[in-house]
């Protein structure tokens, strides 16, 4: 028996691909520690290969500083080695160290071999396999956000070959977003690109690159420590099974939010609402030229474009007749001021015109908008019982229905950002998408707890409640609206059971990547932004938005004066709340991917289904 055991350690070690040799490289200059100066002979990139752990390098810069080998010509790597100098900081400063593999010198194409998730042990070396079938002949290990690398000892494994792009590897089960930019640039501000090479590693084993720029977004959430980016391709893309082709993408940091998903909940929400576009968003982890930036939410750019805001994308050229009405995009905009070209309404709104944008509308689009929302506004300021000529100008359900998904969320931003939008030849603005859910679900101390609140909650946007609420309010037919948009609501899935199953969903497709997360931003203990509370865990986090959402339901329910079982809509109401039958069932994002009679058969994954009025969580 015991030789048996041998035998098959032995053939194990043969199979196991040899450890590789290359050309030492590395960032340069090094530091000399003797007096933290820049050196270009001490602690260099050949000592982390030089078998010596007493040795190490360490560049002077504190991070995107990198060290590894040039194998000459490609290589399937198998496994990767390290171990950290020896000193009292060495073990956590390789933690979350990242393994790299590209084929040019400038690792602008590179993706991920390896990222280390735990401290590592003075004068040992750990191991990792890599599953990774693409050859490189270009190998790095990136040290951790401000460790100058620091590494006492690399080794690499693996086998000369091409290969090939059939499995490439994700430091958890999210899709990847893999970021280089040129010189290791990092964006710093929202006007310039950085040119880039994107990969974005799909979950489903597809892998884009491209041509890209890089730049900062945001407004508030662009001086949080995790940065929000925007990404322009070169060429139009459909990501990770988004409805838009499309070059313009942003990556939403959600730093204040330590659930990870406000937003996605929310537009979950806005989709059970039956809002006209609900952005298209998917959790990610995000890599920047080789550093683990965090868990990031890749979502649609509200943009004029066909699968997202699908109206007439206006040239300088429409200028008369039908041409010049549309289609425009606006966003009242608490932070218009920042804007080149901000417009101020004679009721004192503050707007952001999106498209045309502000480099490409002509005088006359601008006059004719400008013209029409001041007229807009008068009607809705004059509006009462007798007066409601601005429903000529107004769509009510979806100013409803945007109002009621962000009372829902307690959302304080939700007229400080508004989006609305006019389409050609039609009279009426709509409004949406909703937008920015990170301070939303009773994460504002400025509003906590929303269980004291007796009525609705404009946040610090208290100027736009008037404009607001001479629409919802106008009349009695306005009133009776939003009650029978709310019951719909309620048949489609804006009920406790469904949302919590979907939190639940969600929290458990994000628990490898929240850790990683967390580690790079250990904040779980600390109130950021406008946090109340912060209770320590993840875990801590879900539990506390699984409890607002039904209390919330419930706070809804009686500021509408609805009850679900015995609801009955008003007569002169022309729709009809459909109550549903059958099965619907959604996937973890909240896409409705079926509706019908009969429980249909799904592709392997995690759904919620609704059967009539009762819901579940399924793994298939």
């Amino acid at each position: 028996m015991l030789l048996a055991c041998l035998l098959l350690w032995a053939g194990a070690l043969c199979a196991q691909d040899p450890k590789l040799s290359g050309t030492p490289i590395g960032s340069s200059p090094s530091v000399d520690y003797s007096t933290f100066d820049a050196t270009t002979t001490r602690n260099l990139p050949k000592d982390a290969f030089d078998g010596d752990m007493s040795t190490f390098y360490a560049s002077y810069d504190r991070y995107y500083t990198y060290v590894g080998l040039d194998l000459g010509s490609r290589h399937i790597i198998t496994r990767v080695g390290w171990s950290p100098r020896n000193d009292g900081q060495g073990p956590k400063r390789v933690q979350l160290g990242v393994f790299e593999g590209a084929n040019t010198p400038d690792f602008m194409d590179a993706v991920p071999l390896y990222v280390n998730d735990k401290q590592g042990t003075i004068g040992k070396m750990d191991y990792a396999d890599v599953n990774c079938s693409l050859g490189f002949r270009y190998v790095r290990y990136v040290g951790p956000n401000d460790a100058r690398c620091n590494i006492a000892e690399l080794e690499f494994y693996g086998h000369a070959g091409d290969g090939d792009s059939t499995n490439l590897y994700r430091p958890t089960n999210l899709p990847c977003v893999v970021i280089h930019t040129k010189d290791n640039t990092d964006p710093w501000d929202k006007q310039t690109y950085i040119e880039s090479i994107v990969t974005v590693l799909g979950d489903d084993g597809s892998v884009l690159q491209d041509t890209a720029g890089l730049r900062l977004r945001g407004n508030a959430s662009m001086g949080f420590p995790k940065k929000p980016y925007r990404i322009k391709f070169n060429n139009k893309h459909k990501l990770l099974g988004s409805p838009a082709n499309a070059k313009n993408w942003t990556l939403i940091n959600n730093y204040g939010d330590k659930t990870l998903m406000r937003n996605i909940v929310a537009f979950r929400i806005s989709a059970a609402m039956e809002m006209p576009y609900t952005p298209f968003c998917r959790a990610v982890d995000v890599l920047v030229n080789g550093e683990y930036k965090g868990c990031y939410q890749l979502s649609d750019k509200i943009e004029v474009k066909k699968g997202r805001v699908a109206i007439d994308e206006m040239t300088p050229d429409d200028i008369s007749g039908e041409a010049l009405t549309g289609g425009y995009l606006w966003e009242i905009d608490s932070y218009a001021y920042n804007e080149p070209a901000p417009y101020y309404s004679p009721r004192g709104l503050s707007i952001t015109i999106h498209s045309p944008k502000d480099d490409e509308i002509v005088s006359a689009q601008r006059t004719y908008f400008e013209d029409y929302f001041s007229t807009l506004e008068n009607r809705v300021y004059k509006s009462s019982s007798s007066n409601t000529t601005w429903r000529q100008y107004i769509d009510y359900p979806s100013f409803a229905r945007y109002f009621l998904a962000n009372q829902l969320s307690g959302n304080p931003d939700s007229y400080w950002s508004c989006y609305m939008f006019k389409k050609r030849n039609d009279p009426q603005a709509y409004t949406g998408p909703v937008w920015d859910f990170d301070i939303a679900f009773d994460n504002d101390d400025r509003e906590y707890p929303l269980s004291n609140h007796t009525d609705y909650m404009y946040g610090s946007a208290s100027h736009v409640r008037p404009f607001v609420e001479h629409i919802l309010y106008a009349d009695q037919r306005s009133r009776d609206e939003m009650l029978d948009l709310w019951h719909r609501a309620r048949n489609r899935g804006i009920n406790a059971d469904l949302l919590t199953a979907f939190v639940d969903s969600v929290a458990q497709s994000l628990d490898a990547s929240q850790r990683l997360n967390f580690l790079r931003w250990p904040i779980l203990s600390q109130r950021v932004h406008q946090n109340p509370v912060a209770l320590g865990s993840f875990s801590a986090e879900v539990n506390r938005l699984k409890l607002f959402l039904p209390m919330r339901i419930n706070w809804m329910d009686s500021k509408l004066g609805y009850t679900f079982h015995s609801y009955t809509p008003p007569a002169a109401l022309t729709q009809t709340a459909d109550n549903p039958s059958g099965y619907r069932v959604y996937d973890l994002y909240g896409r409705l991917v079926y509706s019908g009679t009969q429980m249909p058969q799904l592709p392997q994954g995690i759904y919620i289904i609704q059967h009539n009025n009762n819901t579940k969580k399924l793994l298939y």
